[in-house]
């Protein structure tokens, strides 16, 4: 059981380490709204950042609803790594472990980004942001904001102008910019979806009320 938590545990850390280089490199060395294309026009690192959930989803607008969030994402990345030792203990499978290590990763990920970066970074702008003395940052801890930079505009088309109720309007699919935290929730959370039967379901001779 240990050395299974120890694996799981290298695993988140190897996430977390992808994810906060990228991070740091895109938050120093891109300028706000920068975009660079890599593999045609589909794949880009586009630098922005948000207050919100995974993709730019938006909890609220007020500064209280930014302070829950985190508070939230403390209280449920915590306890994730305590449910996680209890599911090795219960004799999960394996690819249900790591399909949970990888939300807990990714929660982790996108939770030191509002806990510290606003202690950190000076502002993203027209001006490179720089690391700072602690406290001189552009914001208070917990208050910070999450980088995201990978964008996959995979289907891009333009309605004319003639379009009933719409005029011209560009449709783009996949329209979110995210980051290697909310890649890694989101493929632990689908695989889970699509193969809970399989993954969710405790072998006969291990099961506990």
């Amino acid at each position: 059981i240990q050395l299974l938590f120890l694996k799981l545990g290298l695993l988140i850390i190897l996430i977390l380490l992808v994810d906060q280089c990228l991070k740091i490199y895109i938050k120093t060395h891109f300028y706000y709204g920068q975009e660079v294309t890599l593999l045609g026009s589909w794949f880009r690192l586009h630098f922005i950042e948000n207050e919100g959930m995974a993709f730019g989803m938006k909890f609220g607008d007020a500064s209280i609803a930014k302070l829950v969030l985190t508070l939230f994402r403390l209280v449920a990345v915590g306890f994730g790594f305590y449910y996680l030792n209890v599911m090795i203990k219960k004799g999960f499978k394996n690819a249900t472990l790591i399909c949970a290590a990888l939300i807990l990763a990714g929660a982790f990920g996108n939770l030191i980004d509002s806990i510290f970066y606003g202690k950190l970074f000076s502002e993203s702008g027209f001006c490179l942001a720089q690391w700072v003395p602690w406290g001189k940052g552009y914001a208070n801890l917990f208050y910070g904001r999450v980088v995201d930079m990978l964008y996959f505009p995979l289907i891009e088309w333009t309605l004319p102008s003639s379009t009933p109720f719409i005029g011209a309007y560009t449709i783009r699919f996949f329209e979110p910019v995210f980051n290697i935290a909310d890649a890694s929730i989101s493929i632990g959370v689908l695989t889970l979806l699509f193969f809970q039967k399989r993954l969710l379901t405790l072998p006969k001779e291990v099961k506990t009320d």
